[in-house]
This record gives C-alpha cells, structure tokens and sequence, in this order.
C-alpha cells in the first residue's frame, strides 16, 4: 500500500471533511432522494437525478477520503531539523527575477494549498527545493520560461 506523506493539521483537516460527508451529506442526500421518488415518475424527474449525481459525487469522494487517510503517513515538521530542506520545511525564497520574496511550506499532495502557501511534495518546485540549502539557487520550468530562486531560510516550524 502506498503512504501519502501528510501533516498532521492536513490529516486533520481530510477527517473533518470525511466526518463531515458522512453525518451530513449523506443523510441530506438518501431525504433529497426519497422526497425526489415521492414526486412520481423517476425517468422525467430532474430533482431525482440532481440528488442521485450529488449522491454518486459524494460516494466517490468518502472512498478516496477512506483511501487516503487510512495510507496517510503523519510527519511532524517540529520533530525535524537540519540545513537542507524536506518534507515539512517552510522555505522563505527569493525570486531572481522579480525580487519579490516567496514563503512555502511544503506538505503532503492532498493537503496542499498554493493560496495558504503550502507547496505539494510533487511539485516542480519543491522537488527543485528538496536537498537544497540556504543559499542555493533553484531554477524551475515555468510556462514562461524557467523561473530562478534563491533560498534565503530554512526552518521546521
């Protein structure tokens, strides 16, 4: 079975989620179903078809949601130190071209989150990070052409 590096905060977060489909979504969805079939002729009726795609979406998504926190792998970056970067790391960067300074955390696929900073292990970027120090310069393929950044700090927070 493959395990899913992940944070502890992320694992937390794809519970509540997990929890959250299956208190409340489910039941919501199995009453929108029966009120749906209570209308009469299930091939014309569209709220029935709404709630039983609503219902297959939301099955899908309890799977995957089972899949993965049941593979996940829990690191806990305030356990972690060191001069190179890894799993866990927050990565204060500079970008060569611009000079505008970037911070990321990099977490597990499932957790991350580019609008709060948090970089996926499987991306470009950090894959170019990982093993680096401070004071390295990565260079990155962009759709714009390859992006150049400067390490400035390292830290396991």
């Amino acid at each position: 079975m493959q395990k899913f590096p992940m944070t502890g905060p992320g694992l937390l977060a794809l519970e509540e989620e997990l929890r959250h489909l299956k208190a409340k979504e489910r039941p919501a969805i199995i009453r929108a179903i029966a009120e749906a079939r209570a209308h009469g002729d299930l091939s014309e009726n569209a709220e029935y078809h709404a709630a039983r795609e609503r219902q297959s979406f939301t099955e899908g998504r309890i799977a995957e949601l089972e899949e993965i926190t049941s593979a996940a792998e829990v690191i806990d970056p305030t356990s972690l130190s060191g001069d190179t970067v890894m799993f866990g790391a927050t990565i204060r960067l500079i970008d060569e071209d611009t000079e505008t300074e970037v911070t990321y955390q990099i977490v597990g696929m499932y957790e991350a989150d580019i609008k709060r900073s948090r970089l996926s292990i499987t991306s470009p970027l950090a894959k170019a990070l990982i093993s680096k120090r401070v004071g390295d310069t990565v260079a990155v393929p962009a759709p714009g052409g390859d992006r150049s950044y400067e390490i400035l700090n390292i830290a396991y927070v």
